[in-house]
């Protein structure tokens, strides 16, 4: 996977607000607990994780926990919601300034998008 340019906050936002996030087929469950926090279940797959599975150094899944944060927003995934309304919503919730939001947003995305736990797409005219 070749390296992408790092993005200016302005040109993250300005992306982010033409695509909207859908989960990847790589997330094999969603666990949300009692208080809201949402646990991510992926399936290790490939040669070098099969191997590993046989002589037991690696699980056949692995759980990623999300802080509320993250939760909160990873709840929002549902190939509709724009990275606006999410913005507005995480507003409400944590009370951050806007530009505060946006930082968490893009961090966020990012990181989720490096492991291929969400794609892109087009919204619909």
């Amino acid at each position: 996977m070749a390296k992408r340019k790092k993005l200016s906050r302005e040109e993250a936002i300005k992306l982010y607000n033409t695509y909207i996030p859908v989960v990847s087929e790589k997330i094999h469950d969603v666990k949300i607990a009692e208080n809201g926090i949402v646990t991510l279940v992926i399936e290790n797959k490939g040669f070098m994780n099969r191997l590993f599975q046989k002589i037991k150094l690696k699980p056949v899944f692995s759980e990623i926990h999300l802080d509320e944060k993250g939760s909160t927003i990873w709840k929002m995934i549902d190939g509709n919601t724009t990275l606006e309304r999410m913005a507005e919503t995480a507003r409400a919730k944590f009370g951050e300034e806007e530009k505060e939001t946006y930082d968490h947003l893009i961090r966020f995305f990012e990181i989720v998008e490096s492991y291929d736990f969400i794609h892109w797409k087009k919204p619909e005219a």
